[in-house]
C-alpha cells in the first residue's frame, strides 16, 4: 500500500523500531494487523554469525492483547535465512522480534506480561475470568505457569532483617518468612522453621547487623551461629504476649480469690451506708443501668472533691462534658434515673391474675406446659415463648436470689493486661476490689504496670531489677517469665533498648494469610513465594 503506516506502528508497538506495519483491516469483529521487521537479516542462534541470505517467509500469529475493546490478529511476517557459517549445525533459522516475541511462544510479550500479572494479583479462577472479562484467551493453568516463569527479585544487601513463623497448615506445616526491617519488603521465603534452612540464608548475607526474631529457640540458634556478629533483637509484642501468658498462669494459680471475691465492698460505694433498722427503707431503682448510673455519680464527685473542674473530669475519663456535667449536678444519683418506659401490652396480659395466683398457690413449682394448658382452657391463642418469659421473671418466695457469678480467669487477664485507659468504670471498681481481695494478684499487677513502662518507654536498663523482682514474688508464672528473659537476656535487653521491632513481619504474615486464603489453601509453597515476593 502506498499509505505510510509508521505512525500506526509508534502506537501499536511502542520502544519496538524494528517492526513496521504494513497495513491494518478493520472489517468484522477483529482488527487485523501485518506487521514485518525491517532488519536486512539476522544472527544465527547457533553460532552468532550475522545473514542476509533469504530462505523464505511465512506469516506468523501470536496472540496480542485486545486493542479498544476488540480483538486484534497480528499477522507478522517473519522471513527464514541461511546460516553462513558452513560449519554451524543450523542450516537455517527463523528471525525473531526481540521485545515483541520469543523462541517458541505463542503470545506477545505484553500479553505474557499482562497474563502473569494477572495471576499475580488474583491467582487462578479468578484471573481467568478477570482475563475474559478484558478480552484474553487463557487458563487458570496458564495464568499460574506465566507467575511461576517469573524470575525472583534481587535480594539486595539489607543491613537489618525481621524473622517469624508463618502457617502453611496450621497446627502441623510452618514457614518462615524474611523482611528487610528499613524497608519492611518481603526478601525471602522458607519452607520451615529450623535453623537448618534459615542458617544457610543468613550465611549468604553477611552484612547483616540486626535481626529482628521472636523468642523461638530455632531462629536464635541459626542466628547465633551464621550471623555471629548481628544484634539480635527480640520482638516487644511477643514480650508482651509471653507476659499475658505468664498473668494466665498466675490468675489460673489464684483461681480460689475469684470465688470468695465479696459481690460488694463498701469502698467501691462512697455513699454505702448502714440502713437503720426501724426506718423504712424506700424502694430504690434496680437493675444494671441504675448501677451504672450510681457509680459514674460516685466518681464523678469523687474527682470534683479532689479539686477537678468539669473539663478536667471529662478529660481524665474520656467522657463528654454534657455527661459529666450531668452527673456533677445532681445531687443523689437517684435524681439522674429517668421513669421506667410504659410496657407494651402483651397477649399474655388478661391472664396475668390467674398466673400469678397459680404461682401463688403452687409455690412456683408448677410447670409451664400445665399453665399453658390451663390458660388455653380459657381463651389463650399464644404460643408458649411468652408464657416462658413471664416465668422466668417469677421468683419462688422460698428461692433466694442468685448469687452473681464470679469474674471468669480470661476477665481478670484483660483488667491486669489492659492500658488502664481501656477499661470501663465497672472494670475498674472490680479490678479494685479484686486486688485488695487477692494480694498475689495485686503483686502481679504491679510487675505487669512495670513492665508496660519499661517496654513502652525503652528503659532496657530496669530490666535485671525487675527480673529479680519477678523471681523473688513467688509466683510460678511470673517467676517462670522472668526465668524465660534470663536466659535470652541480651535479644530481651535489645528488645526493651533499641527502637528495631518486628511489626512489619506481622504485616507481612497477614498479607500471607490474605493470599493463602484467595487460593482457597490450595496453593503449594512454590506458587506461595512466587506470588508474596513478586505481587
Amino acid at each position: 500500500m502506498s499509505q505510510s503506516w509508521s505512525w500506526l506502528g509508534e502506537l501499536l508497538f511502542p520502544s519496538l523500531p524494528q517492526v513496521e506495519v504494513v497495513c491494518v483491516e478493520a472489517s468484522g469483529p477483529a482488527v487485523r494487523v501485518e506487521a514485518r521487521l525491517a532488519a536486512l537479516g539476522a544472527a544465527c542462534p547457533g553460532c552468532g554469525v550475522w545473514s542476509e541470505r533469504l530462505h523464505g517467509s511465512y506469516l506468523w500469529y501470536p496472540s496480542d492483547l485486545p486493542s479498544c475493546g476488540r480483538p486484534m490478529v497480528v499477522a507478522l511476517r517473519v522471513r527464514r535465512f541461511i546460516c553462513a557459517q558452513g560449519a554451524c549445525p543450523r542450516r537455517t533459522f527463523v528471525e525473531q522480534a526481540d521485545g515483541l516475541t520469543r523462541w517458541n511462544g505463542q503470545v506477545t510479550e505484553r500479553q505474557r506480561a499482562s497474563v502473569a500479572g494477572l495471576g499475580l494479583a488474583l491467582a487462578g479462577r479468578a484471573g481467568a475470568r478477570m482475563a475474559a472479562l478484558l478480552g484474553i484467551r487463557t487458563s487458570r493453568s496458564t495464568l499460574l505457569r506465566r507467575v511461576m516463569d517469573l524470575s525472583d527479585p534481587a535480594v539486595g544487601a539489607p543491613v537489618a532483617v525481621g524473622v517469624d513463623d508463618f502457617a502453611l497448615r496450621r497446627g502441623h506445616v510452618y514457614g518462615t518468612v524474611i523482611t528487610d526491617a528499613v524497608t519492611h519488603e518481603v526478601l525471602d521465603l522458607l519452607p520451615d522453621r529450623d535453623a537448618a534452612s534459615l542458617a544457610p540464608w543468613l550465611a549468604r548475607h553477611p552484612q547483616i547487623d540486626v535481626i529482628c526474631r521472636d523468642r523461638a529457640s530455632a531462629y536464635a540458634d541459626a542466628a547465633s551461629t551464621a550471623a555471629p556478629r548481628a544484634r539480635q533483637v527480640a520482638d516487644r509484642y511477643h514480650l508482651w504476649a509471653n507476659l499475658v501468658s505468664a498473668v494466665e498462669k498466675t490468675v489460673v494459680d489464684h483461681r480460689q480469690c475469684l470465688h470468695t471475691l465479696p459481690t460488694r465492698l463498701p469502698e467501691a460505694d462512697p455513699q454505702w451506708e448502714t440502713p437503720d433498722p426501724e426506718q423504712p427503707v424506700p424502694a430504690e431503682p434496680a437493675g444494671k443501668m441504675a448501677e451504672r448510673r450510681r457509680l459514674h455519680h460516685a466518681l464523678v464527685h469523687d474527682l470534683l472533691g479532689q479539686g477537678l473542674s468539669e473539663r478536667a473530669v471529662a478529660r481524665h475519663l474520656g467522657w463528654s462534658r454534657n455527661t459529666v456535667r450531668r452527673s456533677a449536678r445532681a445531687g443523689r444519683w437517684q435524681d439522674m434515673m429517668k421513669g421506667r418506659p410504659r410496657p407494651r401490652a402483651s397477649i399474655l396480659d388478661p391472664y396475668k391474675p390467674y398466673l400469678e395466683q397459680r404461682w401463688a398457690e403452687t409455690g412456683g413449682k408448677i410447670t409451664g406446659l400445665t399453665l399453658l394448658a390451663e390458660i388455653r382452657e380459657r381463651g389463650y391463642r399464644g404460643g408458649h415463648t411468652v408464657l416462658a418469659v413471664w416465668k422466668q421473671g417469677q421468683q419462688s418466695p422460698d428461692q433466694p436470689a442468685p448469687s452473681p457469678a464470679p469474674p471468669t480467669v480470661r476477665a481478670v487477664v484483660g483488667w491486669l493486661t489492659r492500658h488502664p485507659a481501656g477499661l470501663t468504670l465497672d472494670e475498674e471498681l472490680q479490678r479494685k476490689a479484686l486486688l485488695a481481695h487477692c494480694p498475689e494478684l495485686e503483686t502481679t499487677a504491679d510487675l505487669v504496670r512495670s513492665f508496660a513502662e519499661m517496654l513502652t518507654s525503652l528503659e532496657g536498663n530496669r530490666l535485671p531489677e525487675w527480673i529479680t523482682q519477678a523471681m523473688t514474688s513467688a509466683l510460678r508464672g511470673i517467676s517462670t517469665f522472668a526465668n524465660g528473659l534470663n536466659s535470652d537476656y541480651d535479644a530481651v535487653e535489645a528488645g526493651l533498648t533499641t527502637p528495631w521491632n518486628s511489626g512489619h513481619v506481622e504485616g507481612a504474615v497477614n498479607r500471607i494469610k490474605m493470599l493463602k486464603r484467595q487460593m482457597f489453601g490450595r496453593a503449594g509453597f512454590p506458587l506461595l513465594r512466587k506470588r508474596v515476593l513478586l505481587a
